[in-house]
């Protein structure tokens, strides 16, 4: 009985299952991405233009941007508590958005609609935040293929809440809000006190990359499901028998990493764990040649007098001649030759507070790529409804899906693909930030010259590029800003996104297709009879149809992912130096 209950009480400190519940969390958190098919449910129920649909979008960008309040509790509060917060926003947003527009409740004015909305989608961030900082800590060496994960699970949400909603099969549109507001409350407080930091930095095993190589797999075969289940639902007229057998095996899929925990806890020789250290072995080295470093007397003599070919050279030589220059610097210092600067600071690669890295270029270099870039993308999928509409798409949910899955795609693939661009060429991980936002600018081009099959290649492009991002990003900026302050930073970096949406949607997307909209009312007026061009009013719901509703907005986005490829090239040359220190020199 005894072994029994040590063993149930390992299962439960095992920073796997804490990892598979935070996956599942991340399933049904990122609920924001569903707003491509709510909006049109908004839409026609209140009679709001798509000028009003934008600012709603920009209300629930907003409240899926703004983590500091959940960063900063996160330090004073234990997880549980954070995500009983989250709770309770998610279910009161969206809880009152749904019973005004299912008519429970009377018309409430725009602009308290928005504060549901933002109040409803920032449980979003208590979620996220809770997810990622108890898993960073409990993975410190695995911190990419960790965040690309757990993002990954949240950009797949909006496709999985909808299978389960199909299979639900609910009388009205308007119960999808319902299920937003119900799904991740119920899941979440199931959770909750499973989720926290374990000590995972001393649970290391031989198995664990077995381990992740095994998610990734589950990862890949639960995308290519949905994905052919969504192909097969656009094809065939499905019965909702079948739905709701693709949803339960669906579930199942989602339910499958569990098996991790279960096997090295229940099954697997009694073993003692090795220690993980909180730092990677070039970091190691760094802090075991802290004598040089230790007095931080002479960096910035260093970076003068160093010639610009020393960072061209291997590893090994470039260590000899930094040495060497430091060793000289300090004879020269202690004969009194040069004066020596103390480093005010952290330096790239340490830990930094929020108020230090906002003082650092690399780190304004990186939010502003992410305005162009991430901004770009969210603009794509909160108006996924109105562009399949515009082009005679009527069931929205199927694309909605796809540029989710699609999405989750690209947060696995990429913090799979950064970590071995920086561990095995030592090129920055910013590189393939600019190569993702090279293939969204092509997305968006390709929708611009209206070639056949656009809706399918900005899904496609759109999605890998947005979901590469967030996986990317959090993972460079604990490499570049540290671990200290993670939530802080993460937090900040992702109002980005709300950033360029509300420039991008709330004001050149939503502008543009208003105009179309007016002008194609006026001369479908015309054609009728009409003598004059029917002036339209504030409370008309103005529809366009066709490429032209959102051709030029997707033209002017291209060029804007363009500039965010220059700023991210700008960053990967001005943290090369760094990332050869901390994963090896054998590229650069």
């Amino acid at each position: 009985m005894r072994r029994i209950n040590d063993k149930l009480k390992a299962f439960i400190n095992n920073r796997w299952l804490v990892f598979v519940c935070a996956m599942w969390v991340q399933s049904c958190a990122g609920i924001g991405y569903l707003f491509g098919s709510i909006s049109p449910v908004i839409k026609s129920a209140m009679g709001y233009n798509q000028r009003q649909v934008a600012i709603l979008g920009v209300a629930k960008d907003l409240g899926d941007a703004i983590g500091f309040i959940a960063g900063s509790l996160c330090e004073v509060f234990p997880i549980w508590v954070i995500l009983l917060i989250g709770v309770v926003q998610n279910f009161v947003g969206y809880g009152l958005v749904w019973l005004v527009v299912a008519g429970i409740l009377p018309s409430l004015p725009l602009w308290v609609l928005c504060i549901c909305i933002f109040v409803g989608t920032n449980g979003e961030t208590y979620f996220n935040t809770a997810a990622l900082v108890s898993c960073v800590q409990n993975f410190p060496k695995s911190r990419g293929p960790v965040v690309g994960i757990l993002k990954g699970f949240a950009g797949l949400s909006g496709a999985i809440l909808t299978q389960i909603y199909l299979m639900i099969n609910f009388p009205n549109q308007a119960s999808l809000i319902f299920m937003v507001a119900v799904c991740p409350s119920v899941v979440i407080l199931a959770l909750m006190f499973i989720l926290r930091p374990v000590g995972g930095h001393k649970q290391l095993r031989p198995s664990d990359s077995s381990s992740f190589l095994f998610t990734y797999g589950v990862c890949l075969a639960l995308a290519a499901y949905l994905l052919g289940v969504l192909v097969l639902e656009d094809l065939v007229d499905l019965s909702q028998t079948l739905i709701t057998l693709f949803a339960i095996l669906l579930i199942i899929l989602v339910l499958l990493p569990v098996i991790i925990p279960v096997l090295l806890v229940f099954f697997s020789e009694s073993t003692t764990p090795a220690k993980e250290s909180l730092l990677s072995e070039p970091e190691k080295q760094e802090a075991g040649n802290s004598n040089l470093d230790g007095n931080e007397v002479i960096l910035s003599e260093v970076e003068d007098e160093k010639s610009p070919e020393v960072d061209s050279l291997p590893a090994s030589e470039r260590q000899k001649r930094i040495a060497h220059l430091q060793a000289k610097l300090f004879q020269a210092a202690a004969e009194g030759a040069v004066r020596v600067k103390r480093r005010k600071g952290p330096r790239r690669g340490e830990d930094f507070t929020l108020m230090q890295a906002l003082k650092k270029a690399d780190f304004w270099l990186i939010f502003l790529s992410l305005v162009l870039a991430s901004g770009s993308g969210l603009t794509v999928i909160d108006n996924m409804g109105q562009i399949c509409k515009s082009l005679g798409y009527n069931d929205t949910s199927i694309y909605v899906s796809l540029i989710s899955i699609f999405n989750f795609l690209g947060r696995v693939g990429g913090g799979y693909v950064s970590e071995i661009v920086i561990r095995k060429f030592s090129y920055p991980r910013p590189v393939v930030m600019a190569v993702v936002q090279v293939i969204m600018a092509i997305g968006l081009f390709y929708y611009t010259m209206g070639w056949p099959g656009e809706i399918y290649v900005v899904t496609l492009l759109i999605g890998l590029g947005y979901g590469a991002h967030w996986a990317i990003v959090p993972a460079a900026a604990s490499e570049l800003f540290g671990l200290k302050s993670f939530g802080a930073l993460y937090n900040f970096l992702t109002l980005a996104s709300p950033a360029g949406s509300l420039i991008f949607s709330g004001v050149i997307a939503s502008g543009i297709y208003d105009y179309y909209a007016e002008k194609q009312a006026s001369l479908s007026g015309q054609k009728f009879g009409a003598m004059l061009a029917i002036p339209l009013t504030d409370d008309d719901s103005l529809t366009c149809t066709g490429s032209i509703c959102y051709s030029i907005t997707f033209g002017i986005l291209s060029g804007l992912c363009i500039v965010a490829t220059a700023l991210s090239l700008i960053v990967v040359h001005r943290t090369k130096r760094v990332y050869a220190q901390l994963y090896g020199n054998s590229r650069t």
